[in-house]
């Protein structure tokens, strides 16, 4: 008769499979992402670019006596859909702090580490280059890392690339996101208007109340989030953050013992954020003409800036971070992981795509300045995906793949240690 798992080996089999579907839509997703921006790229430096950007600004929406609901297609894009996009953020984030790889601060403080360092370089480096008063505003736009494209790059490695390396690369990008969103609330923000906050507040408790009095119907749930949005909306926040408010405050335990409402959702809206919103954000968004970030001024300081950053500062400040807590001995390595690993790690969280350019839509009013911005990012995103494949084949040996078993049966270690 075979031995029947551990309780810490079918622990971590049932968090890792969830962990792998995860990854695989990232990966797939970020095929996705580039092929969007390659169409949005040959589109807008296509005599049709005339087109783009009228399809753009076309404006949705009704106008119902004095009250005037219409807005551009990119703002609905921007401002509505990707709210769903930070809702899956937020579940994430709640997810790895629950169970994931957040859990612990022994286990949360590598990645941790890394995502501040990863943040904290490439905007100073921005700030270094960007002297001019106008292109400063762009310091948060080389923070970001995308977890598509960089789970994307690390998949076509191989088993160069093992599974400790991509789960490290996933919760920096989870830290890294938190990070992005809390930039955006408290820099990217215009004058904070108390009574949208207050109704944002009301729905936020309104929600609290339904989960205490055991309200289980999602659909019930999407009234107060969309108070939530309004409030966050009028009270000059940008609306995105509503999403993840309403994220974090999802249960992450279903008292029945079935799946957990997070779980549930993640499953429910990833592939539909994975292969729908953010292919759709990247089209409308990636459409950069290609002369509009060249020359002189401040545009080619904002190009500059966001490259050097996100080339530059990405693996030079995720290393230098890794490095003091190794040896403080704050963190240990992953097993398996080398400081080659971790090289490879430093150079795709260079990769901004997603957030990298929403963050600039925020950033910047002037036309060409964003422009400026996008074409580095972009740039900026394609060397670092470049150069982490040939690190990676250069730097990097095949691993042999391993179970859950094993893991399961390393995870069972630890516990006794």
């Amino acid at each position: 008769m075979l031995p029947q798992p551990s309780r810490a080996a079918r622990f971590v089999r049932r968090v890792r499979r969830p962990l792998d579907r995860f990854l695989h839509l990232e990966a797939a997703s970020g095929i996705l992402l580039l092929a969007a921006a390659a169409v949005a790229l040959l589109w807008a430096n296509s005599p049709l670019a005339p087109h783009y950007h009228t399809l753009w600004q076309t404006s949705l929406g009704v106008g119902v006596g004095g009250v005037d609901a219409t807005r551009p297609l990119s703002w609905w894009v921007n401002d509505v859909l990707m709210v769903l996009f930070f809702f899956v953020v937020g579940l994430e984030i709640r997810r790895e702090v629950a169970f994931g790889e957040l859990a612990t601060w022994r286990r949360a403080a590598l990645p941790a580490a890394a995502a501040l360092g990863g943040m904290l370089a490439p905007a100073a480096m921005y700030v270094a280059l960007a002297d001019a008063p106008e292109a400063c505003a762009g310091w948060g736009v080389p923070m970001a890392t995308d977890i598509a494209f960089a789970v994307g790059v690390l998949t076509l490695l191989g088993r160069r690339a093992p599974p400790a390396l991509r789960v490290l690369l996933l919760a920096l990008a989870v830290i890294d996101d938190l990070g992005a969103i809390l930039v955006i609330a408290l820099f990217y923000s215009t004058g904070i208007a108390p009574l949208g906050l207050a109704v944002a507040g009301a729905g936020l408790g309104a929600i609290v109340l339904m989960q205490r009095l055991g309200v289980g119907a999602t659909l019930a749930y999407v009234a107060p989030a969309v108070v939530v949005w309004g409030g966050i909306y009028s009270a000059g926040v940008h609306p995105t953050i509503a999403g993840v408010l309403v994220g974090l405050l999802t249960p992450v335990r279903a008292p029945d013992g079935t799946e957990p409402p997070t779980q549930r959702l993640i499953h429910a809206l990833h592939p539909w954020v994975a292969f729908g919103i953010m292919p759709v954000f990247a089209l409308a968004n990636a459409g950069v003409h290609i002369d509009g970030g060249l020359g002189d001024g401040p545009a080619a300081v904002v190009t500059l800036a966001v490259m050097v950053g996100l080339v530059l500062g990405k693996p030079a400040g995720v290393l230098a971070a890794c490095a003091l807590v190794l040896r403080l001995r704050l963190a240990t390595l992953p097993i398996g992981l080398t400081w080659a690993h971790l090289a490879v790690l430093g150079v795709v969280a260079g990769i901004g795509f997603t957030m990298s350019l929403f963050v600039a839509q925020l950033a910047f009013a002037d036309a060409t300045l964003l422009t400026a911005a996008k074409l580095g990012v972009l740039v900026a995103s394609g060397v670092a995906a470049l150069t982490g494949l040939a690190l990676g084949f250069a730097l990097l040996r095949d691993t042999p793949l391993r179970g859950a078993a094993t893991t399961a049966d390393e995870a069972e270690r630890s516990t006794q240690r």
